[in-house]
């Protein structure tokens, strides 16, 4: 199995608090969300990615009166901002996030551009938390003016992303900034949804990252998570995967859930009903027979070995016929359902013949 090019990730808050630090802010809770955001950094920037993804939302700054796309990508040489006194400035690796627009507009996406977008707090707090010095892409999510991209649309933007870097060869890093539950301006400021918000992490905590398109608009802006958006854009291209670290620092007034994925996707499980296995092709041809067909079952309950005989099977697979064992057959690798089928078939035809019937 080849290696994902998209190597790790994280989910993180990006509160302005964090920066001004005013008295109602509890500096303990804050330092708790550094020194993960610190930790995490440290063990994505070890993973040695070609390219630092960063997903963010816009807070009416820059795409709300004139053009509000529900994503845009930066594709300037450098992208730079300032906030509570810190100035933020990063180099954009310009012509991997053109081709990665290009690439974007083939598989049915029309993301916007742009060269001049700033650097805010959505993505300077969680880019100085994770200590990140080496070129990034920010990427643009509408979050807070109606209409906002679905969830789904967003995960699937997500997919479309990272196989766009894929494409590319590029090891990648894919970060979201925002969340968990707050209601900044208005009057349910202080009442964060904590129930809410762990309950959806405790589903995240198992690798269902897709479970994030399953909350509704409405519910997202009732739960004042409309930033899970960004996230959800996240998971789209970090597929399923179990994080590495999940912590959670709720404050009075905003839920700071942590996330960092290190580890590689989870192989896929093997399926209960796999499809036909070429060298198993025969030993499905026999056991379909018996599965449907009157006449070829009752020739097997009168004489097993000339009914395996029609067919080509080698010594294992015809002892497996022979032997009838459903369990066996589907650990074999047969498709369940047939080996269940035939065996009833045979047990039914040999149970009325015992029986004189």
């Amino acid at each position: 199995m080849s290696e994902d090019l998209i190597v790790g990730g994280a989910m993180l808050p990006h509160a302005p608090q964090f920066f001004t630090l005013p008295d109602s802010e509890d500096k303990d809770t804050v330092r708790r969300v550094r020194d993960v955001a610190a930790a995490i950094g440290q063990r994505l920037q070890a993973l040695q990615p070609d390219l630092w993804i960063m997903i963010a939302n816009d807070h009416a700054q820059q795409f709300f009166h004139q053009c509000a796309p529900p994503f845009t990508l930066h594709v300037g040489g450098v992208a730079k901002g300032e906030f509570a006194g810190r100035g933020f400035r990063y180099q954009v690796p310009s012509e991997i996030s053109f081709r990665i627009v290009e690439d974007l507009y083939r598989s049915g996406f029309d993301p916007a551009f742009t060269s001049s977008a700033e650097i805010d707090y959505a993505l300077g707090i969680p880019l100085t938390h994770l200590g990140v010095s080496a070129p990034v892409l920010p990427v643009y999510v509408n979050a807070y003016l109606p209409p906002q991209p679905t969830p789904e649309r967003c995960y699937a933007f997500g997919v479309a992303l990272a196989n766009a870097v894929r494409r590319l060869g590029l090891r990648t890093v894919v970060v979201a900034s925002g969340g968990m539950s707050h209601f900044p301006g208005t009057d349910r400021y202080s009442e964060p949804d904590l129930d809410f918000d762990n309950r959806v992490l405790d589903i995240l905590r198992t690798g269902n990252l897709k479970s994030l398109i399953g909350y509704s608009e409405n519910r997202l802006d009732d739960t004042g998570n409309i930033e899970l958006r960004c996230w959800a854009l996240a998971a789209g291209a970090l597929g399923e995967r179990v994080p590495d670290v999940v912590q959670m620092d709720p404050s009075w007034h905003h839920n700071y859930a942590s996330l960092g994925f290190f580890s590689p996707p989870r192989p896929a499980p093997r399926p209960h009903y796999p499809r036909i296995a070429p060298e198993l092709a025969e030993l499905t041809r026999a056991l379909h027979g018996l599965a449907y067909d009157q006449a070829n079952q009752l020739a097997f309950v009168a004489d097993p070995s000339a009914y395996a005989a029609r067919f080509e099977l080698s010594e294992s697979h015809r002892g497996a016929l022979l032997d009838m064992d459903p369990l066996a057959f589907a650990e074999m690798g047969l498709h369940p359902l047939i080996g269940f089928l035939a065996n009833m078939n045979i047990q039914r035809l040999r149970a009325e013949a015992g029986s004189g019937r």
